[in-house]
Parts: structure tokens; sequence; C-alpha cells
């Protein structure tokens, strides 16, 4: 197994015995069982914190607000289109290139939230059209991450506004669908921005899920 194959691997382990322990916290009520679910907690950011030489309070951080039985993340993006190319921001973050979106809040539809992220991170006003995919994040070649994520891809309509960068975003561009810049991985591929490319030229196609 490769250096990738393997942190993936242990990420993996990491997630499903972090929700045990979270589960097993929600639900129990005994206090033996608490301070056990409570010490798998700790062995868990501890083995995180010495496969991926990170400070343990960096690990613990990972899951600190994670209350409740445990459920993956959503994540929302948009492709909104211009002809054959589609729009990108700019991640402050790691200085690459992504479809607008993020995190869905608690009381956002994901269509809503989609609209919101587009318009906070490129200044661009749409419209969510359709839901063109439902994909499970550790089932695509995406660099290995910590959380579980569900990726909401949205088909969008650009309806209005003009290009502005935001606290999380320096730059905003339309590109070629075949002519990409370097991409955040982590929170898009190529391949999933030419599938909803093929969205955008025929709306009949079915929503893609895992």
């Amino acid at each position: 197994m490769n250096s990738a194959g393997r942190i993936a691997a242990i990420l993996e382990w990491a997630r499903k015995v972090q929700a045990i322990a979270q589960n097993g916290l929600a639900f129990s009520r005994d206090p033996f069982d608490r301070a056990r679910y409570q010490e798998l907690e700790q062995l868990t950011a501890t083995m995180l914190s010495t496969e991926l030489e990170a400070p343990l309070t960096t690990v613990r951080a990972f899951w600190e607000d994670e209350h409740g039985y445990a459920t993956p993340k959503v994540d929302v993006r948009g492709g909104v289109f211009r002809g054959a190319e589609v729009l990108l921001v700019r991640e402050r973050a790691d200085g690459r290139w992504t479809l607008p979106g993020g995190w869905v809040d608690v009381n956002d539809a994901p269509s809503a939230a989609v609209v919101r992220e587009i318009l906070e991170e490129s200044g661009y006003q749409a419209r969510a059209v359709k839901l063109a995919a439902l994909v499970d994040k550790n089932r695509h070649p995406h660099p290995p991450g910590v959380h579980h994520i569900y990726k909401l891809f949205f088909l969008c309509e650009l309806i209005g506004g003009s290009p502005a960068t935001s606290a999380e975003t320096d730059a905003v561009g339309f590109f070629p669908v075949h002519a990409l810049p370097e991409l955040s991985t982590g929170r898009v591929l190529a391949s999933q921005i030419e599938r909803l490319y093929q969205h955008a030229l025929d709306r009949a196609l079915p929503t893609d899920f895992d």
C-alpha cells in the first residue's frame, strides 16, 4: 500500500471508531459505558496525531463540535456555465480553483445553500435548476480527508451580478471546460466538472448518485 493509500485507510478507520464513540456518548447514560466511549475518542485522537504527525490539540479539534448521532457532512457545489466555459473561484486557502460552494448551514435547503455560496464566493447571482449528482466523496479520487462528506452538485443558471472576491476567494473567472486551471481537488475534480457540463448540454440526463 502506498503512502496515500495508507493515510486514506487510517482516516477511514479513525472516522469509524470516532463515530462509534460519538454515537455511544449520544445514547448511553451509563457512566462506565460513557467513560469507555470517551476513552475511544481519546485513542482515536492519539492514533491520528501519531500517524499524521500532527499536534494532539489539532486532531482533537477535528471533532470537537460534533455531538449527537454521527452523520456525513453535506457540501454543495454549483456549476454555472456560459457556453462551454464554467464559473470557478480561487480559494485563498490553497491558491487553487473550484466550483463555488461549501457547507450547507442548518435550516438551509441545499438549493438555497448553493445559490448563497455562489453569490458570496463569486459575486454572481444564480438559480439552481437541477441536482446533477449526489456523491460520496470517499468513493471518488479526492485527497483523503478527516470527515465523511456527501457532495451535492447543482446545475445553475446565471441571472445577474458581477465578479467579486470574498474572505475565502481571491479570484473569479470563467474557464473552458476542457482547459481548466489547477483545481482544488479536495473540493472538486475535473471529471465532476465535465459531468456537470454534460448535464448542462442535456438536462434530461438522470441525476448521478452513489
